[in-house]
């Protein structure tokens, strides 16, 4: 099930400021998580409104722990960049190749 945060980016449209914007709380009472305070400019969804957001939001947020994942495994941009300065072209092709296998490591859903 996807984070009501992220359905309420995507209603939005925007990025969402959870301090100021929009406020969740969840009162511990076994009901989970609910707006408590909506100050954007747009009428505030429904749960019906949220709830058709459901596939979106759990493959954006799948989308972005991919992401996430990526660049933490990354090579350093600094190898390529000192490949490209030597004129190593092995270096640069290992970095780029490097690159690659994380990709195929963590590919993305739609590729």
């Amino acid at each position: 099930m996807a984070n009501l945060s992220t359905k309420i980016k995507l209603y939005a449209n925007q990025e969402v400021d959870f301090t100021k914007d929009v406020k969740l709380q969840d009162n511990s009472d076994g009901k989970g998580v609910f707006i408590a305070e909506w100050n954007l400019p747009i009428a505030k969804p429904t749960d019906a409104q949220l709830d058709a957001l459901e596939a979106q939001a759990t493959a954006y947020e799948a989308e972005q722990l991919i992401l996430a994942k990526r660049k933490a495994e990354y090579p350093n941009m600094a190898d390529y960049l000192d490949g490209i300065v030597k004129g190593d072209t092995a270096q640069v092709q290992k970095y780029i190749d490097d690159c690659l296998a994380v990709k195929a490591k963590y590919p993305k859903e739609n590729n």
